[in-house]
């Protein structure tokens, strides 16, 4: 017994090493990655590359037009998106019905959230684009990427609701709430932490990608801001593509594509942040 035992402690201490060793490497990386995107971009960096505006076509100025375009796609995307996706999961996990069809749903949002993004940019551009006729726009764009991150919020607030414990339900039942009050007034700020955790997220995704804003929203080149929703917008995560691939003056504007990126990588770490934080504080106010 006692060979056993010892057998055991030591595997358990080799997958422990294991699991540290690669925990170590995807630090390692994370920072070799992060390092390298700062040395060659950090020289552009100053309030003038955040707040001016391109000139001579992009070899020159800042990028806040891309930056103003990035929040607005990233806004209006969640604006849409969160709605649709908690009352998705509330009919998944409250109301669908019989268990065969909550599968096939289940099934389809699955396969939706793998599908690639640049799939997502050509339906958008068939759908919102041309069918209706909302044009390359902010509009588009945020349609689009709406479509694209549904499906983690609606999988992340069906988990969070599942965790809302039975008894809570009951008693709320046995108080005379009707089931539609329960979930309004004790399933969904409960698992509100659960539910920002999705839209956390997607946000993350949604100020990130590049395929859908190409095909529906992005401009290269803009001495202005948008007038309206209907209105192109540069973005960041374009921004970063077309100077890396499409710039006709590569020694000026490779430097500015990695400056770009680490504004970007900022911007999405404030608002993940933020949003850590409004979830911990309504965690910690929430009782059982």
């Amino acid at each position: 017994m006692k060979n056993i035992s010892d057998k055991r402690k030591l595997r358990n201490l080799q997958g422990i090493i294991l699991l540290r060793i690669i925990i170590a490497a995807n630090i390692f990386f994370l920072f070799l990655f992060l390092a390298m995107i700062f040395l060659k971009g950090y020289k552009v960096l100053s309030l003038s590359f955040l707040f001016e505006f391109p000139r001579q076509h992009m070899t020159e100025g800042g990028i806040f037009p891309a930056i103003i375009g990035t929040l607005l796609l990233t806004v209006i995307s969640v604006i849409i998106a969160m709605p649709l996706g908690i009352s998705g999961s509330i009919f998944l996990s409250e109301y669908a019905r019989p268990q065969w069809l909550v599968k096939i749903i289940r099934l389809a949002i699955n396969t939706l959230a793998g599908v690639p993004s640049i799939v997502y940019g050509l339906f958008g551009m068939a759908f919102f684009v041309y069918f209706l006729r909302f044009n390359v726009s902010i509009l588009a764009g945020g349609c689009t990427l709406a479509v694209l991150i549904l499906p983690i919020i609606i999988n992340a607030g069906e988990e969070a609701i599942k965790t809302v414990p039975t008894d809570i339900r009951e008693a709320s039942y046995a108080l005379g709430a009707t089931k539609r009050e329960t979930i309004i007034k004790i399933v969904l700020p409960s698992a509100l932490p659960g539910i920002l955790t999705g839209v956390i997220l997607s946000i993350g995704r949604a100020a990130g990608e590049t395929a859908p804003i190409l095909f529906t929203a992005g401009t290269f080149y803009m001495i202005g801001l948008p007038g309206s929703l209907f209105d192109k917008c540069m973005a960041l995560p374009y921004q970063i593509y077309a100077l890396m691939t499409e710039g006709t003056h590569p020694e000026k504007q490779h430097p500015i594509a990695y400056g770009t990126a680490i504004v970007l990588l900022v911007l999405i770490f404030i608002i993940n942040f933020t949003a850590v934080l409004l979830r911990y504080k309504i965690r910690r106010n929430r009782r059982w």
